[in-house]
């Protein structure tokens, strides 16, 4: 059977593209959770930062955006909001002023028991099976480890 080219413009067909089905899976996975985290006041960045913060309360901000791939410029409002809402607290390092540090406030870290549901919920709604994810998500980290290579 003879293989028929691929055009120039098929290459730029958007359900060619990695990067949008990338995309649209992750703004999918995005709008599960949100009636999840609604439950909890949380947004999903928010979700995202609490699952560094339970995990390593009272770190630096700048530990936090590691972490999360994100820049305090990014972090900063984010975390003025969780503070407003009274699920950490934001102080100054003792040793360098410059730094801002990061704990939970004990609203913050009752709501871990809550937060444990949804990991179950979510392999649910993804009809994928604990393996599967598994293997997705070491996939994706190797992909985003050889793309920030060059950071």
């Amino acid at each position: 059977m003879k293989k028929t080219p691929v055009s120039q413009n098929d290459f730029l067909a958007l359900d060619r593209q990695f990067c949008f089905a990338l995309y649209s899976a992750s703004h999918a996975l995005t709008k599960t959770y949100k009636p999840l985290l609604d439950e909890l006041g949380l947004t999903y960045p928010q979700y995202l930062v609490m699952l560094v913060l339970w995990k390593n309360d009272g770190i630096l901000v700048k530990d936090i955006g590691e972490a999360l791939f994100l820049d305090s410029g990014t972090l900063t409002p984010l975390l003025k909001r969780m503070e407003v809402g009274e699920f950490i607290s934001r102080q100054r390092d003792l040793q360098d002023e410059r730094q801002v540090r990061i704990k939970l406030t004990s609203k913050g870290k009752n709501l871990k028991k809550d937060a444990e549901k949804i990991p179950q919920k979510i392999l649910c709604a993804s009809g994928q099976n604990p393996e599967q994810l598994s293997e997705l998500r070491k996939q994706l980290q190797q992909l985003r480890h050889v793309l920030h290579a060059d950071d």
